[in-house]
């Protein structure tokens, strides 16, 4: 059993803590009761250990020593006790004796004992969780175990999807991204997952000679370095990772392409922003449920309506634990033509509308011709200022004072360096 560390390192990003995926590890659970049974259920099933080998029994301390007095031991125990802190030791002690270097121990409890905790933690149990706990609590626990001290600050990643195509879903992920990064004063990457049909590279008035493509058809090369130089600098926050928009082959991915490059991503910005086109494969599925925050983009018309409400009632499926899809009605307001209120939208789906953006053809096709934001544009506008509200929400942050650096920028910092050179 590996000893305890004294200080935990914190797992945060903009707004919310992030708990952070757990890695391809193997984990068998002991437990005592049903309820914690159900909670231990309930954490397997959640989308951070989708590439976690779990295993749950009942029986306890001593059914984990009976387990492992011939058996090669997981990568995680999780004891449930309700026994005395005399039993407990005496069954760690034994368990300690078949315990093969680097397992973990995590030990659940029923009763608040400061004492008992200190020798748990002499005895190298790596933590001490006193029941009822929540799901949540169970996932923070489990993934800080595999959380190194550097990475005390890992990245939220929001995907922008359409609920059909044409609704303007990444024009708002590209000027929701500038916002963060200017108007919230945090390092950006905003990622074009398009490969073939992309437009971030023309809205950031961008060209450049490589991106995204090098990352997903060549994952077995890439690495931070290969990531640093993929990168194309649009302001002093905000990177890109361009499509090539060729048609040279065909976008056939795998489920896990896009696996690797996230964990970069995750471990040196704290916002990745994932332009998602409207398709529907293995890969663009994982993609979303994958992601911290989901946001669809409709019209106010029946077809986004439809679709719209099938993926917020897939990610209230597929993601119990995470914060169900928001919502932003675009293109609202076109001359002419019936639509879907805002708030008939938002009871048909049975979440709110995050924000709506007025139909502008003139501003709007004025950005997207000259390679510029709305904000470039015309910074006053509200869909500027629609912009802004977006970003606040989903990173927690209020508007930040100009002239003030991000606090973390690992990679935007080496492409300035890399342009001044």
């Amino acid at each position: 059993m590996q000893p305890a560390t004294s200080e935990t390192p914190s797992v945060e990003a903009a707004g919310d803590a992030i708990i952070a995926p757990l890695p391809r590890i193997t984990l068998q659970a002991f437990c005592e009761t049903p309820a914690v049974a159900a909670t231990m259920q309930a954490a397997v099933a959640d989308r951070r250990m989708d590439k976690t080998h779990a295993r749950i029994q009942m029986g306890g301390a001593a059914a984990a020593v009976e387990a492992f007095r011939t058996a090669p031991t997981p990568n995680v125990i999780v004891l449930e006790t309700m026994s005395d802190a005399a039993t407990l030791v005496g069954h760690l002690d034994a368990l300690s004796e078949s315990c093969d270097p680097g397992t973990k121990v995590v030990v659940i409890g029923h009763v608040n004992d400061v004492q008992l905790y200190r020798e748990l933690l002499r005895r190298g149990v790596s933590e001490y969780l006193i029941a009822p706990l929540e799901t949540l609590d169970l996932l923070r626990t489990l993934s800080e175990l595999y959380v190194a001290p550097e990475a005390r600050h890992l990245g939220r990643v929001i995907a922008v999807v359409g609920a059909k195509g044409g609704v303007g879903a990444s024009t708002i992920a590209h000027n929701m991204s500038w916002a963060i990064a200017r108007n919230l004063d945090a390092s950006t990457v905003i990622v074009d997952l398009d490969i073939a049909w992309g437009t971030a590279g023309l809205n950031f008035n961008q060209d450049p000679p490589q991106g995204i493509a090098e990352a997903v058809f060549a994952p077995e090369r890439l690495d931070s370095n290969m990531l640093d130089r993929l990168l194309s600098r649009c302001s002093d926050n905000l990177a890109l990772l361009a499509a090539p928009a060729v048609l040279d082959r065909t976008i056939d991915l795998d489920e896990d392409a896009l696996e690797q490059l996230l964990e970069l991503l995750r471990a040196s910005v704290p916002c990745i922003v994932l332009d998602v086109p409207h398709q529907w494969s293995s890969w663009v599925k994982r993609t979303l449920i994958g992601a911290d925050e989901i946001v669809v983009v409709a019209e106010p018309e029946l077809a986004s309506l439809r679709n719209a409400k099938n993926i917020v009632d897939l990610s209230r499926a597929t993601r119990p634990n995470d914060a169900v899809a928001r919502l932003v009605l675009n293109k609202v307001g076109v001359p002419k033509r019936p639509e879907i209120s805002a708030g008939e939208f938002s009871k048909a789906l049975g979440i709110d509308v995050l924000c709506t953006i007025p139909f502008d053809a003139q501003l709007f096709g004025t950005a997207a011709n000259n390679g510029q934001m709305i904000a470039e544009v015309q910074a006053g506008s509200k869909a500027s200022e629609a912009f802004t509200q977006v970003a606040s929400a989903l990173t927690g942050r209020g508007e930040a004072k100009r002239g003030r650096r991000s606090l973390f920028e690992p990679l935007v910092a080496k492409l300035k360096r890399r342009k001044a050179s």
